[in-house]
This record gives C-alpha cells, structure tokens and sequence, in this order.
C-alpha cells in the first residue's frame, strides 16, 4: 500500500542522432546550431530522459508507451508539451515532484550560457519552481559517438513523493 510521504526515484536516459538542417533543442531551449537531434518530436535528449524519469519513479511506463512514433503523437512536437502532459499523468495519481536532475552529454553546444532559461523552460513544464530542476553538463573527451559529434545524449532522475 501506498503511504502519503513515500519517496520514489526514477532514472531516464535518451539519446539521438545529430543531422543537418534540423532545429536543435536542449531542456526545451532553442539552441543555435547547424545540426539538430533527429527524431520524431523534436528530438530534445534533456526532456526526453526528464520524461522517462517522472514516469519511471511514478511506475507509468516510458515516453516511448505514452507517445509512440506514429499518427497519434504530431511529428516536431516539442517535448516541453509532452512533460507536461506526462506530468499532469502522474500527479493525477497524486505523485509531485521533489526535484530533478538533468544530465546533458556531448562535446558541444556548451549549455553554462542558457543553463538557466534551461531550468525554468522544464520548471514551466512542470509547473514547479525552478530550484527543483538542476541541469549539468558533461563530455566524454571525445570518446564514443557523443564524442565524434555523431550525437549527443542525456540522463535526468527524478525525485517524487506520494500527496
């Protein structure tokens, strides 16, 4: 049985091709560039792994379950809607936010610059203040395709506690 206070964590990683002529967004933040992330929404790795994490802490399912890669989710749709649409899932099962944390990988863009416009685009999402989402940056010096530029990659997990 579920008891008001209990505390669950989820992990969520998302990962995509970078590719010409394509829009790049990070934590629901245009970011100039001349390659974006593929994918059928647009693309954005911080969201998507923030996506995964609130669901995966709340037992719901994935981003992939909820919005599959067809006719019922819009092609470019930004991932800021669908967070706030599986936001509004769990906390209708009385699940809130306790905080987040968001792990953007690559070599490039740097992220120190628009960190902030960052956090309170998934704050705004989420319909939380903006100190209960971190948002960070790593490389891998290089090393495996977040490295050659071939893509860039993110992990978030996500605090929830049952209301």
């Amino acid at each position: 049985m579920l008891s008001e206070g209990e505390l669950r964590i989820g992990l969520g990683v998302d990962a995509h091709a970078l590719e010409a002529g394509v829009p790049l967004v990070l934590g629901g933040v245009r970011v100039e560039s001349a390659r974006g992330l593929a994918g059928h929404s647009d693309g954005d790795v911080i969201t998507h792994a923030l996506i995964d994490a609130v669901l995966g802490a709340a037992n719901m399912g994935d981003i992939g379950s909820l919005f599959p890669s067809d006719g019922a989710t819009p092609q470019g749709v930004s991932s800021l809607v669908l967070l706030g649409d599986a936001y509004s899932r769990i906390r209708a099962e009385r699940w809130e936010l306790v905080n987040a944390d968001c792990i953007f990988i690559g070599q490039e863009p740097r992220i120190a610059p628009i960190r902030d416009e960052m956090r309170a685009a998934l704050a705004g999402a989420l319909g939380v203040e903006r100190e209960r989402i971190a948002v960070r940056a790593t490389t891998t010096d290089g090393l495996g395709f977040t490295g050659r530029g071939d893509g860039l990659a993110a992990q978030a997990v996500a605090l929830i506690r049952r209301v």
